[in-house]
């Protein structure tokens, strides 16, 4: 499936090619939530990396958060892209997994399939005012789960193409 996305004020735009679009997956982690997820969490969807074409890439930046580990200062291996006129979050790719991109699902402007459950994970990282809604049979994770994006899309028969 083709996604399209864009930022809010158009100057990124990008195309990427999926075999997993169901947006079920929030992330409540403190940098999830700060950089884009207005609602609490933030819903990154699946990719193919070799695939994704940028229109406006010169009007993109890349933030890595700073993370501590074993006492240490250290960047994340886990790059965030957005706009840098507006601000808009657009996908995240990580040097682990190179041929995996994450496009943020409120980037995409193509129409996405409605998953039939949500998964909740690192709500052990949100405070307590955010609420985890969802639907029933949705799950919650304090940490990440160990079934891949792909995987849920595989035992719930959703991959497509």
């Amino acid at each position: 499936m083709l996604l399209q996305g864009s930022c809010h004020c158009g100057a990124v735009s990008f195309r990427c090619r999926t075999r997993h679009p169901q947006p079920y997956q929030r992330c409540y982690c403190s940098i999830c939530r700060k950089t884009g997820g207005g609602g609490g969490f933030l819903i990154n969807t699946l990719a193919d990396a070799t695939t994704l074409e940028v229109e406006g890439r010169e009007h993109a930046e890349v933030y890595r958060a700073a993370l501590e580990r074993d006492g240490e200062a250290v960047r994340s291996r886990h790059e965030r892209h957005f706009c840098r006129k507006c601000g808009s979050h657009l996908w995240a790719f990580n040097t682990r997994w190179p041929e995996l991109l994450h496009p943020v699902a409120t980037a995409i402007d193509t129409p996405l399939p409605e998953p039939p459950e949500n998964v909740h994970m690192m709500v052990a990282s949100k405070p307590d005012w955010i609420r985890v809604e969802g639907k029933p049979g949705d799950v919650c994770f304090d940490e990440y789960p160990e079934e891949s994006l792909a995987d849920w899309h595989e035992q719930r028969d959703l991959t497509v193409g």
